[in-house]
């Protein structure tokens, strides 16, 4: 079993492409476990710019629901609840949004060995990437690595 972040694609558009020739759907990052056989098990997850409820089906593949809100979403302040005081101090310090938060509790719960998050990323002038991500070392015990 394996957990990944992705994409999902929404039939929305961000308010700075609505008046382009072609607008670019808005796309949002979700959490999927995939299973043993390779299979995401389904879960659904709402659109953070129209809000409209997906049931993601695959990676990076979604079915659009006629459901306008549900009970089933994960929600941070659930997430809290299972994850340690520590963990969840720093999900909130970076201000990280919900599909890390269902990655950090599903590393958390299954003990996922040598996994880690990535907290902050951004390019410099020359292209590279600098950061800087939580790796999960063991037993609650968790360490902010600089890349």
């Amino acid at each position: 079993m394996q957990g990944v972040k992705h994409l999902i694609q929404c039939h929305c558009v961000l308010p700075q492409f609505k008046n382009h020739e072609n607008p670019t759907f808005h796309k949002f990052v979700v959490f999927s476990v995939i299973d043993d056989s390779d299979t995401v098990q389904p879960k659904l997850a709402q659109c953070n710019n129209c809000g409209v409820i997906h049931k993601v089906v695959d990676i990076c593949k979604s079915e659009l629901t006629t459901k306008e809100e549900s009970r089933s979403l994960s929600s941070i302040d659930d997430i809290k609840f299972s994850i340690p005081k520590e963990l969840s101090s720093i999900l909130e310090s970076y201000q990280c949004d919900t599909a890390t938060w269902e990655y950090a509790e599903w590393v958390y719960l299954t003990k996922a060995p040598d996994q880690y998050l990535i907290l902050t990323k951004e390019e410099d002038d020359e292209g590279e990437l600098h950061g800087k991500r939580l790796l999960f070392v063991e037993n609650d015990r968790y360490r902010i690595e600089v890349f």
